[in-house]
């Protein structure tokens, strides 16, 4: 009985996850334009999928390598992390109280401009298993082209 809760749980948080990161609809849709600078574009609002379901079950089963989409509040901007390729890196908090670390890799992609605590950022990106919440890295494109382009949404622009 517990698997098929379990079972239930996974199908419905992903296919939530589709519907809501556009997948229904085609990639043009859910994506911004494959490149590695700030975009232009304004979004009137971020974008606020029910990825946070599909993140808390991650953390809750202690998954990783788990692609997500969602949404949420910075609550501290940290130091960047220089050792190897360099990172910026920020806690962002969900609308679920779930706390992630961001590492966006700023060898190949923008460094966010104007990050400030209290921000809200939208974000497409890998899930990695972590004890404190978990880390979201990927949110860029990959050079190779061998794993799906994340993006971080901040102030209208799309940082990949």
């Amino acid at each position: 009985m517990k698997k098929l809760l379990l079972i239930a749980v996974v199908l419905i948080a992903a296919f939530q996850f589709v519907q809501h990161a556009g997948l229904l609809r085609g990639a043009a849709e859910r994506s911004p334009p494959a490149t590695n600078s700030a975009s232009t574009q304004t979004a009137p609002h971020v974008e606020r999928p029910n990825g946070d379901g599909l993140i808390a079950q991650a953390f809750a089963d202690g998954r990783s390598n788990v692609q997500v989409q969602a949404a949420g509040r910075v609550t501290k901007v940290l130091a960047d992390d220089d050792d190897g390729s360099r990172h910026q890196r920020f806690i962002v908090q969900l609308d679920s109280g779930q706390s992630l670390l961001i590492a966006h890799n700023i060898d190949l992609a923008p460094r966010i401009a104007g990050l400030r605590e209290g921000d809200a950022v939208g974000f497409y990106g890998e899930y990695e298993w972590n004890n404190k919440g978990g880390v979201i890295h990927w949110t860029h494109a990959d050079p190779r082209g061998q794993h799906p382009a994340g993006w971080i949404r901040h102030n209208g622009q799309t940082y990949q």
